[in-house]
């Protein structure tokens, strides 16, 4: 029986990478988004192809029932859950500096980027650590896709800072809370990434890289989150529960 996979936000961007490396790596899916289904079609159709069955959850993470909603849909559908992927997330619809920025941008980014992943990693522990008592070969794991914007100050997006430095601490509680039912919860921590969140940034940042901002000189890519997930999901770091992995190219090595 394959392991399923529930990834937020997992029709475009870097979610799209990690389905994408996560139906190679054998695992059927469940895949978040707020589009329509018919909008998602040729994504959803695309990891079919690599041979994942794959079930689409519509719906806002932000929403206690729509999060209970799809949790739902998956045991209905699956009957099982294997693998949490927190990576929905929103940017503030207006770069502010914090001497400015409202109160309406800050609940907003983080009801979805921080609430949002919280309860639903609330929800899926309990159903993972009922599997667990179940069946005692059962392995799951949850990742939570957070940003070097949780230690690094952008100070014109204090919200979104604010909400990834909550997620960090959220992987670090969970992992201490579930270690006892051995289901590790880790952290991955994009750098630069080329999708849509950063297409209005993208000359800003070509020229930052060029000028050295990161160690490897080019953008990451979808692509690159979604391998270290895989390896994750697959259970290739199994003692290393709580633990950040940086994909940004050693954006935040320190440097002299």
């Amino acid at each position: 029986m394959k392991k399923v996979a529930f990834i937020t936000g997992g029709s475009r961007g870097i979610g799209y990478g990690i389905a994408e490396h996560l139906a190679r790596a054998g695992f059927d899916l469940a895949i978040n988004g707020v589009r329509p289904e018919e909008a998602a079609r040729e994504a959803l159709d695309s990891l079919r192809t690599v041979g994942a069955e794959v079930l689409y959850c519509q719906g806002d993470v932000a929403s206690t029932e729509t999060r209970r909603t799809m949790l739902d849909n998956i045991r209905s559908h699956f009957g099982r859950l294997n693998v949490l992927v927190n990576n929905a997330g929103v940017a503030p619809k207006e770069r502010r500096d914090i001497l400015e920025a409202t109160e309406e941008s800050f609940q907003y980014v983080l009801t979805t980027n921080l609430q949002g992943a919280y309860f639903l990693t609330q929800a899926a522990a309990n159903w993972m650590i009922e599997q667990k008592s179940e069946q005692s070969d059962f392995t799951g794991c949850i990742v939570n896709v957070s940003s070097i914007s949780a230690t690094v100050a952008s100070v014109n997006r204090g919200e979104y800072c604010v909400a990834k430095a909550g997620l960090s601490m959220t992987t670090q509680l969970f992992a201490a809370r579930l270690g006892e039912f051995d289901i590790p919860v880790y952290e991955v921590r994009p750098g630069i990434i080329r999708t849509d969140m950063t297409a209005g940034v993208t000359s800003k940042y070509d020229k930052l890289i060029d000028d050295g901002l990161c160690v490897q000189k080019r953008w990451g890519y979808p692509d690159d989150v979604g391998r270290a997930v895989a390896a994750l999901a697959r259970g290739d770091f199994p003692y290393s529960t709580g633990q950040v992995i940086l994909i940004d190219g050693g954006l935040t090595l320190p440097r002299l």
